[in-house]
């Protein structure tokens, strides 16, 4: 039987995946915070210490360069966690993890989840299954990068970031976009004009509702129907 201190961790997909005794096999190592936009949760070098499962919110990664820019290499919401491969071992990160979206995170210690994987072998199995994922992802964002155009990306990460937070309405700026997509604001202003005149978006300050999605998707470069295709199995212990 689920322990209800448990329950409200399964907005998560990955959580959610899990057995009943597993999930209460984490008891009160697996607890549940708020966190704000722009938080940043791991910095390139340091040890990840806790692991992080969104339930409402999206982490970004990002490389950041000498001179202060950065660039988003993957993106996980509800249906993933960040630093998961720490439960394998001790790992330094490669990136910035900053809070995207905010919202509801579970989070545990990696040295707690890293003692229940010892004797769980369909978690570590999952674990890397997750891993491969994550960085099948950011080779397919790389070379969405370098080949597709700006309307094109940003009509995938629409359609990625609303997936990730299970929400048509998105509360970003046009300015965080662009720092994402890696282009100037005035061109995501003109961006997202082009797409609201078609009656796919509608914009307001701050905050950006789909309002079709399959137009949306018929913009969108062929990398997000790609990326969907990568589907972690839901139940653990089936083979993976």
């Amino acid at each position: 039987m689920l322990d209800i201190s448990t329950q409200g961790h399964r907005d998560n997909r990955l959580l959610a995946a899990l057995p009943s005794e597993m999930l209460n096999l984490m008891g009160h190592d697996l607890r549940q915070i708020s966190l704000a936009q722009h938080h940043a949760i791991y910095e390139p070098g340091a040890p990840i210490d806790e692991i992080y499962f969104p339930q409402s919110g999206m982490i970004s990664l990002l490389v950041v360069a000498k001179d202060g820019g950065a660039v988003e290499t993957a993106t996980i919401g509800r249906e993933g966690a960040i630093g998961l491969h720490a439960a394998l071992g001790k790992r330094l990160s490669f990136t910035r993890a900053t809070i995207q979206v905010a919202g509801k995170f579970s989070i545990i210690r990696a040295s707690a989840l890293a003692h229940l994987v010892q004797d769980h072998g369909p978690l570590r199995d999952m674990i890397t299954r997750y891993t491969e994922v994550l960085w099948a992802e950011a080779q397919q964002l790389a070379a969405c990068n370098a080949v597709h155009d700006a309307p094109a990306r940003l009509c995938r990460w629409l359609l990625q970031t609303s997936d990730r937070i299970g929400n048509q309405t998105l509360p970003l700026t046009q300015e965080l976009i662009a720092q994402m997509l890696g282009v100037r604001r005035t061109t995501v202003t003109l961006m997202a004009q082009s797409l609201q005149s078609q009656g796919v978006i509608k914009y307001m300050r701050g905050r950006i509702s789909i309002l079709d999605r399959e137009k949306l998707e018929h913009c969108a470069c062929e990398c997000y129907a790609v990326l969907q295709q990568e589907k972690l199995p839901l139940k653990i212990g089936v083979k993976l």
